[in-house]
């Protein structure tokens, strides 16, 4: 057959055309499409807590580059929605801008943000007396630059959340009375009405499950019924981990299981921490029942560290490492996913400056990464599976923990006291 040069360009034009079509399209439908209540609840968006902060030192703020790194992890794991905490330092602008890059790169891209607006009441974190009955003056800056971002980058942010952790008590140095979180919620919907916020974004606040109504009578306020009404959903916390110390009835090896083996005694405390979980879930929905209101529940947070010195580790209640992290990750994304809750699972990576000078810290070891980029046992699986071939941290590629020997990490397992000997340890610790 004869070579017909005009064909073969029009089909090499043709196919470019095309190419560009598609390409064009796959953008078009990523950015008409995705909404928060698509996003929210839905098992095929995988949601995670995320800190990028790598040093010791709070100041040093990780990079564009770096972030990109980290959102390339995180969406080799499956994980498509990230929470952030505040908007004052560059971090959450610059997960952002992150993201927004990496999209202009590959359009199929898929992130979006559940952006985090820090709130503190008047004198927070100074050497004044906290007066939790007062907003600060910084709120309204923090929640007008969220606003701003959202509008910035509305292909990204689906989700504003005012405050973290900030109505629950136990936050003595800045927590806040639900009026001022209901204030700012107030006017973030507002701002929806008129237009100055896309109707699309979601508002919440993402608090502990005690101060949305699930705990003591005290939390139970008009102020708070009338918050609940006026999210778009909730976003309540949940840590089992922690009260393997600080409430441990459901914690430690009971008589009958005292004959099991190591590993059938930690799977059966395991279990009973995801009913634990389950229960503090249920108890916020009994509340929000109660008080006529039907709005959508989410884990904001849950999670489980990989190492503690102290409440949570060998001296402690034997709650930590990484087999039981792992556990823990497994068993609550099966019962989310399945009730079509989002899970903001705490977290991507371990965070070096938190929990003070101790390196020993639980709060510095919850990440499924070590901050150099080694898979923790939760992702040995994804690295089997090479998902995380020619991604890196730190200039790292990504390996598993303890060069992938399992006998050595089997050694580290801490096997929780029987349930007797544990209250008395416990008592001697807290003495």
């Amino acid at each position: 057959m004869k070579f017909n040069k005009y064909i073969f360009v029009v089909t090499i034009i043709s196919f470019f055309m095309w190419s560009c079509n598609q390409k064009t399209k796959v953008k078009n439908e990523t950015m008409k499409q995705v909404t928060a209540k698509d996003i929210l609840g839905n098992p095929n968006y995988l949601a995670m807590s995320y800190g990028g902060y790598r040093d010791a030192n709070h100041d040093v703020e990780p990079t564009v580059d770096e972030l990109k790194e980290d959102m390339k992890l995180m969406a080799a794991i499956g994980v498509k929605i990230l929470r952030t905490y505040k908007v004052h330092l560059p971090h959450a602008s610059n997960v952002l801008k992150a993201i927004s890059e990496i999209k202009e790169e590959d359009p199929s891209f898929e992130m979006y943000v559940m952006l985090g607006a820090w709130i503190n009441c008047k004198d927070a974190f100074t050497d004044k007396v906290p007066d939790h009955t007062q907003d600060n003056e910084s709120n309204g800056i923090e929640i007008a630059k969220a606003v701003s971002l959202a509008n910035q980058y509305p292909d990204i942010v689906k989700v504003i959340a005012v405050g973290n952790e900030a109505m629950v008590t136990w936050q003595a140095q800045y927590y806040v009375e639900p009026w001022i979180i209901l204030k700012w919620v107030n006017h973030l919907q507002e701002l929806k009405k008129s237009k100055k916020l896309s109707k699309d974004v979601w508002i919440t606040s993402s608090d502990n499950f005690a101060s949305w109504g699930g705990g003591e009578e005290s939390y139970h306020v008009e102020d708070l019924n009338k918050l609940i009404n006026a999210v778009d959903f909730i976003s309540m916390h949940s840590y089992p981990m922690h009260d393997t110390h600080y409430n441990p009835d459901f914690w430690g090896v009971t008589e009958k299981e005292s004959q099991f083996s190591d590993v059938e005694k930690i799977d059966a405390a395991m279990l009973r921490s995801l009913e634990y979980a389950k229960s503090q879930y249920k108890s916020v929905a009994n509340y929000m029942k109660s008080i006529g209101a039907n709005k959508p529940i989410h884990i904001g947070e849950t999670g489980w560290a990989s190492f503690c010195n102290s409440f949570y580790g060998a001296t402690g209640s034997k709650a930590t490492d990484e087999f039981k992290e792992a556990k823990f990750h497994q068993l609550i994304r099966e019962w989310t996913n399945q009730n079509n809750i989002s899970c903001f699972y705490f977290e991507g990576f371990d965070e070096p400056w938190k929990g003070g000078d101790d390196p020993g810290d639980s709060e510095k070891h919850f990440g499924l990464f070590t901050v150099d980029g080694k898979a923790k046992y939760t992702l040995w699986d994804f690295v089997d599976q090479g998902v995380f071939e020619g991604l890196s941290r730190n200039g790292n590629p990504i390996q598993k923990t303890y060069n992938g020997d399992k006998e050595a990490l089997i050694k580290d397992v801490l096997v929780p006291s029987k349930k007797k000997e544990l209250q008395s340890a416990l008592v001697e610790l807290k003495d």
